[in-house]
């Protein structure tokens, strides 16, 4: 009798695969709320890893973090029309507190602008104070009708950037500069995820954004998943907010002013493009641990070798982890870490100890093979950088694959509807027919210029329109 898969196979169900996935690589657990979740050391150990890259980059730029109260008075949300319409569906709002009604009820933060805003506007006074460049790891609650994990959920955990500037050029080149060189770079350079930067339509824009830059990336059964966000907020807020500086010349002027994003939905897309049926797939440059060694048994001389390997992997910077849990049995273990999709096992037993080895098995190209043990120690950075260019390889391959180039709104129905992209002149689609695309389950994801640039405006000569369906 055949022995069922530890996960189902993607090809026959993504969803139960995403879910099993989800589960047996011990990355989260559905919270007591519906909608919320309970995230796991191994997948909270992802998360940290992101944070600690994007928190470098965002740093980079000159921007401090910061933290603002969980709990906005409703009254704020009211200040910017469109903002709140936007919002409006998914608040939940705390009537009481203190065991009675509170004079004022208060929103759970759907994400922060207002009371961001609300700061600025005592901060800011002369154009000294100018750029003012803010950004908090938080986490934010949007009532979510439809809850996946990772994907959509009530509660999530996201890094927010919120910034003030002079000029509108100032405001429009830095949202630019996070969406290329922090957000991009980070995905492509650390997730090996081949992203697609584009322009959102209105439709798709931020409430209350004057534009909305995006990363798309996508995932393994075709769909597009929003990667990350970076708007233009015009002087919308600074209206609502009255956020004035003295210029340079003595006037008092509105700021202009950015919004930025990314959120725990990342770990959700680490899984879905780069995971197999045997697991995760993490890019080494990403993984808490990059690699593992495992003894195969107890024996002292095994367990000896098996700690000395981790050491001097330690010593040459890799992440180890050493497995000597040998109470545990082998083939256990083994399925274990490639569910956690660990990018590199070393594996020695008494057998491999006689003949001076290791087997080496690799988790993103697949395959075992035996090494010596005195050249794992150089061998190893060399091989996790071959499997983190690979991983950003297949990723690019399988979007390139399934892109197709379409001239009617029908063509590009049919594309997204068997699970690939379309590309179609935003001329030939438009703003109508957008409107259509929703009646089969498909958007714009971005507009992307004819060279893959992203557009300087909605409507700029030669703008192409990504059209998928998506999670």
């Amino acid at each position: 009798m055949a022995k069922a898969p530890v996960l189902t196979p993607q090809a026959d169900d993504f969803p139960r695969w995403y879910q099993d996935l989800i589960t047996k690589a011990e990355l989260a657990d559905n919270g007591p709320v519906r909608g919320t979740m309970v995230i796991r050391p191994y997948g909270y150990g992802l998360w940290e890893r992101m944070q600690a890259e994007m928190d470098a980059r965002i740093k980079e730029t000159g921007t401090q973090n910061a933290y603002f109260p969980l709990l906005i008075p409703q009254s704020y949300l009211t200040r910017e029309a469109d903002h709140v319409e936007g919002f409006a569906p998914e608040l939940a709002v705390v009537t009481h507190g203190g065991g009675k009604e509170l004079e004022e009820p208060a929103v759970v933060r759907p994400t922060s602008e207002m009371i961001i805003n609300d700061y600025f506007s005592k901060w800011v006074q002369s154009y000294r104070d100018l750029p003012l460049l803010i950004n908090q790891w938080a986490n934010v609650v949007r009532w979510e009708l439809r809850p996946r994990l990772f994907l959509r959920t009530t509660e999530f955990l996201w890094q927010e950037g919120h910034t003030a500037h002079a000029t509108y050029e100032e405001a429009r080149d830095f949202a630019a500069h996070i969406h290329r060189r922090v957000y991009e770079d980070f995905m492509v350079n650390v997730l090996a995820m081949d992203v697609v930067p584009g322009r959102k339509t209105v439709k798709e824009r931020f409430a209350g954004a004057i534009n909305t830059l995006t990363l798309e990336g996508m995932m393994g059964d075709g769909k597009a998943l929003q990667m990350a966000t970076s708007h233009e907020l015009g002087q919308n807020f600074a209206k609502a907010f009255n956020t004035q500086y003295l210029s340079k010349d003595g006037r008092q002027e509105l700021v202009w002013q950015t919004s930025w994003g990314s959120t725990t939905r990342m770990i959700g897309a680490l899984v879905m493009m780069h995971g197999d049926d045997n697991g995760l797939r993490v890019p080494p440059r990403l993984a808490q641990t990059q690699a593992v060694v495992l003894a195969i048994k107890g024996d002292e001389a095994v367990l000896a070798k098996v700690r000395e390997i981790g050491d001097r992997l330690k010593a040459a910077g890799i992440r180890v982890q050493v497995d000597d849990r040998t109470d545990t049995p082998f083939g256990r273990r083994a399925v274990d870490w490639e569910l956690k999709g660990v990018p590199v096992r070393i594996e020695i037993g008494p057998r491999d100890l006689e003949n001076g080895t290791a087997m080496l098995a690799r988790r993103i190209p697949g395959g075992k093979e035996p090494v010596s043990l005195d050249a794992l120690v150089p061998l190893l950075p060399k091989v996790l950088e071959e499997d983190q260019a690979l991983l950003l390889r297949q990723s690019r391959e399988r979007r390139e694959s399934r892109t197709s180039e379409v001239a009617t709104i029908d063509e590009a129905v049919e594309v997204a509807g068997a699970g690939g992209w379309a590309r179609i002149p935003w001329a030939v689609l438009g703003e109508e027919g957008e409107a259509k695309l929703a009646d089969h389950a498909a958007t714009v994801r971005c507009l992307v210029a004819e060279d893959g640039s992203v557009p300087d405006a909605d409507d700029a000569p030669g703008n192409v329109a990504v059209v998928a369906r998506a999670y």
